[in-house]
């Protein structure tokens, strides 16, 4: 390890590339040449990255990834204990961000062992930069829940956040989360689709929910997405007439909301009852 490093046992959290190998920085490649035990998500990919940034790995390599993380960390800790300097490596970005690493941080912050990093890339932040939203204040809520109604229920908690808000999706959730965060949070609210950032086909998609559900729907986006939604406008908003609520039920129900979520989340849109809005679909 570099000469300013502590000796004795660490546990050091290595930013690695989200795409580009020309983002590796000189602290990372120092790590992976010189960590005694490498606690890798995919110990193939992290075989391909040291192979391109022309680094000799001498330590020992384990996987460590979201499954096997709980039986794993002990180890860990164990390898500390002998004086081992563990490094841990994700498929790209933080370590610990809606990746491995919590866990092991948490471990090794309770047994007493000193935790730092050689920080790196973040898909959060990149997509926050290149979305052209507010950026000066953020919120990162990671994955949205699998199940369609718990999503649902998340996004009504989250419709009001004035804050920019920053998700992680997989490419074959992706249309039915921005189906919902257009009904839930409205059709026109601004937002920014980031896939595959830094890599040979990166593609911003700037727009409404609205149209990024439709665009979603019609060309599918593949790799790794990140998301950026504007946060919810400052101040009560003003209360639309009847017709107006009934039309703007309408449409989030067209959108592929349900008669009971559509009336929900203009409820919540406009600070209303929803008996209130029930009552005028209904009347």
């Amino acid at each position: 390890m570099p000469d300013d490093e502590e000796a004795g046992g660490r546990v050091i959290l290595v930013g690695a590339p989200l795409g580009n190998t020309g983002d590796a920085s000189t602290r990372l490649r120092e790590v992976l040449a010189s960590a005694d035990v490498i606690a890798a998500e995919d110990t193939r990919r992290l075989g391909r990255l040291a192979r391109d940034l022309d680094v000799t790995v001498r330590g020992r390599i384990v996987s460590y990834f979201e499954g096997n993380d709980e039986r794993r960390t002990p180890e860990l800790v164990e390898a500390l204990r002998d004086g081992s300097v563990v490094a841990v490596v994700t498929d790209g970005g933080m370590p610990s961000v809606s990746d491995p690493g919590f866990r092991l941080v948490r471990a090794a912050l309770d047994a007493g062992f000193p935790v730092t990093s050689a920080p790196g890339p973040s898909a959060v932040t990149t997509a926050l930069a290149l979305s052209g939203l507010p950026s000066d204040r953020f919120v990162f809520e990671g994955f949205l829940p699998r199940s369609g109604s718990n999503r649902r229920s998340r996004l009504r908690e989250l419709a009001a956040e004035p804050r920019t808000l920053v998700f992680f999706e997989a490419p074959h959730r992706i249309g039915g989360a921005l189906e919902d965060l257009a009904a839930i949070f409205g059709a026109d609210r601004p937002a920014a689709l980031c896939r595959e950032l830094t890599k040979t086909y990166e593609e911003i998609r700037r727009d409404t929910l609205a149209e990024l559900a439709a665009n979603a729907a019609a060309d599918p986006p593949r790799g790794e997405i990140t998301l950026v939604v504007a946060g919810a406008p400052a101040g009560p908003p003003e209360r639309p007439g009847d017709d107006e609520l009934r039309a703007e039920v309408a449409r989030r129900e067209a959108a592929g909301a349900s008669r009971r979520d559509a009336i929900q989340s203009v409820a919540d849109a406009y600070q209303l009852r929803k008996r209130d809005v029930y009552a005028l679909i209904h009347h």
